[in-house]
């Protein structure tokens, strides 16, 4: 594989200061950054560098509890609970070296909760964090909806966390410490290029923590931008990163794209990051009950739940051809996961990578 092309790129870099007095202009940057880049980034948000490092280490303290105390919580269809090593891109056709905990609002979190004796304060912390981003959340729907000329409530109804059909999802990441001693292979990633499929990914990062990188879908002209010219992010501390999910680009008819984007392992011990890394990923996910389709109906109208399937078997028949390509056989369970067969006679349950 041949060495990665960069090239730096201008991210909009967007305040929603003043949110109520600014918002025709807010919504103006906001459309075109979805029209020309498919990722931006936010200041001014009224979530502080201290709220945001609270939540960091409420994610720290999960992650270093013992893989049993963790396993207690497992990952479930419903895209909730802890995984580690299981994430499997079609970009890539292994596994992401790291692991996750996702949390929702509603009924799907029953039973997934990390119990208050191994960390007290996590839930409470966690929800207050989830309420505080789907609030930014829901200014960003309420202006991408007067941008396609929906209903100013439009967005926010198909994503309403009150509902039990509620699909947002709060992504805790951890990518396991890197042996700087161990030259890492080209080609290899923390978490490999993809795609979201969702609305809207809101993302929080540490400063200092480098990796991830972006590939514009308008530029991109290969699957998975593999060969294209990347771009390496960097933001101010508090900023939170924003990326067009699929979902975004077809409820536009294709007027927003949606970016492919990946963590890249780091190469070189002089300038990169080989410590453990932590981010959080805010979903903005469909009810399952909602209507899918845009302004000019270029697509036929699906529902939230459809929509999502329909990712999910786009995502898996991606994995099949990677894997089927590598000689590695699959199995589908029929809920997004498959079981990967690696020479090895014990199966492992292994995500979709979306």
């Amino acid at each position: 594989m041949a060495p990665t092309k960069y090239i730096d790129r201008t991210i909009p870099r967007i305040s929603l200061a003043n949110f109520n007095s600014r918002i025709d202009t807010i919504t103006e940057e906001l459309v075109r950054a979805a029209e020309t880049d498919g990722f931006f980034s936010l200041k001014d948000t009224g979530i502080s560098v201290g709220e945001i490092e609270a939540m960091f280490v409420q994610s720290a303290g999960f992650f270093a509890l013992p893989d049993e105390e963790k396993a207690t919580v497992p990952w479930l269809a419903k895209n909730v609970g802890w995984e580690k090593n299981s994430q499997i891109r079609p970009s890539t056709g292994t596994a992401d070296m790291k692991e996750s905990y996702q949390l929702q609002f509603g009924e799907n979190m029953k039973d997934s909760w990390i119990s208050s004796k191994a960390l007290p304060d996590f839930r409470e912390t966690a929800l207050e964090f989830m309420r505080r981003t789907q609030a930014i959340s829901e200014k960003l729907m309420l202006c991408f909806a007067r941008g396609l000329g929906f209903s100013d409530d439009y967005f926010i109804k198909a994503h309403d966390v009150s509902r039990p059909d509620s699909q947002t999802t709060l992504r805790l990441l951890h990518y396991f410490e890197v042996d700087k001693k161990t030259p890492v292979p080209e080609g290899y990633f923390r978490a490999g290029a993809h795609a979201d499929w969702d609305f809207l990914t809101l993302l929080f990062q540490q400063p200092g923590q480098s990796g991830l990188e972006i590939c514009p879908g308008r530029e991109a002209v290969t699957s998975f931008g593999i060969g294209d010219v990347w771009t390496k992010v960097d933001f101010e501390a508090g900023d939170i990163v924003c990326n067009i999910g699929d979902l975004l680009m077809s409820w536009s008819d294709d007027r927003f794209k949606s970016t492919f984007h990946r963590v890249r392992a780091p190469m070189d011990p002089q300038t990169d990051y080989y410590g453990p890394r932590y981010s959080i990923a805010f979903f903005n996910q469909p009810c399952s009950s909602c209507t899918i389709q845009g302004p000019l109906k270029k697509y036929p109208a699906v529902t939230g739940e459809e929509f999502t399937r329909s990712a999910m078997n786009r995502n898996f028949a991606a994995l099949k051809a990677k894997k089927d390509a590598m000689g590695v056989e699959n199995e589908d369970d029929g809920h997004g996961a498959v079981s990967q067969r690696l020479g090895n006679p014990e199966t492992r349950r292994v995500r979709v990578g979306v």
